[in-house]
């Protein structure tokens, strides 16, 4: 892995460190539970999860660009925004990452792949239409720094068991009120097997969804602080933090909801209007922490601290 200029955060790497190990029990214990209450189903609980880490890990940066809508674009048919990123990897010496864009009035930006050579940033219609040169850079230095951090491999990896243990809690739910529940002459056993198991994957789900939430509010924290120091215009971020923050508040509900499961990955969260419980574990800090963060580094810089 190439070493660039990027601020290193050993809080971040702590956190990551101890979000895996976390994680890892918890799905050392979901496995073992799937196999002392249902051992025909934690055979198959075990290879399909094996199956679609490997699927997440090796293609998340493939699955994230077709669910965003996004695609890659060369030199010739994005200059600018290839100059932008061409500045950042001169400015950290960082791999340039791939290109794309993807048509959507959202304004917003991501960044996604398992590693530095298999990095794509994304960034949106939106986002390109709205911004100066300046605050660009900003939003892309800030993502380019989550794959100098190495978050985004562990925000994929961290983030398969939540979406297992979902998938099952959901299914089973389902299964359990159209066909295994309503067989008042079927096997009791069955069906008390079905409730431990949709019990043991929702509280591994609500385990998952709480570390990788903690873990993905403190890297955006740390993204920005890196982007800053490195470009050294701290002010030039909270700008395009401000503005992109104040447009997705006007972007209809509609094409809000559409963007929302992007959240953890995106550079300011897209939520719609009114009171949301995903506020209460959101998957960012609040704008004014992130704005405080930057103002203090801005002061700091200033004073030549």
């Amino acid at each position: 892995m190439a070493r660039t200029r990027y601020a290193s955060d050993r809080g971040l790497t702590s956190r990551m460190l101890v979000t895996m190990f976390l994680l890892g029990l918890v799905y050392v214990v979901f496995v073992t539970a799937f196999f002392v209450i249902a051992p025909s189903w934690g055979v198959f609980a075990l290879i399909g999860a094996a199956v679609f880490l490997l699927a997440q890990y090796f293609f998340s940066d493939r699955m994230t660009l077709f669910a965003m809508h996004g695609r890659e674009v060369t030199p010739e048919e994005a200059p600018e925004l290839h100059g932008v990123i061409d500045r950042i990897c001169a400015m950290s010496d960082a791999p340039k990452p791939r290109v794309a864009v993807a048509d959507t009035d959202v304004p917003n930006a991501f960044a996604t792949g398992r590693n530095q050579s298999k990095a794509v940033v994304c960034v949106t219609t939106g986002l390109l239409r709205r911004l100066d040169p300046v605050e660009l850079e900003g939003v892309l230095a800030h993502e380019m720094a989550h794959i100098a951090h190495k978050d985004v491999a562990v925000m994929t990896i961290a983030s398969f068991l939540g979406v297992c243990a979902g998938l099952i809690t959901r299914f089973g739910l389902e299964w359990g009120l159209w066909g295994g529940f309503s067989r008042r002459d079927g096997d009791q056993n069955t069906g008390l097997i079905l409730l431990a198991v949709i019990a043991v994957s929702a509280v591994a789900y609500a385990i998952s969804f709480v570390l990788t939430r903690a873990l993905s509010r403190y890297r955006e924290l740390s993204a920005d602080r890196a982007a800053a120091l490195l470009t050294g215009r701290p002010s030039a971020l909270a700008s395009a933090l401000t503005k992109v923050s104040g447009e997705i508040a006007r972007i209809p509900s509609k094409d809000l909801r559409a963007a929302e499961p992007f959240n953890a990955f995106f550079f300011a969260p897209a939520f719609t209007k009114g009171f949301s419980v995903s506020s209460l574990f959101a998957t960012h800090p609040p704008l004014d922490r992130r704005l405080a963060q930057l103002s203090k580094i801005s002061d700091q810089m200033s004073r030549g601290v």
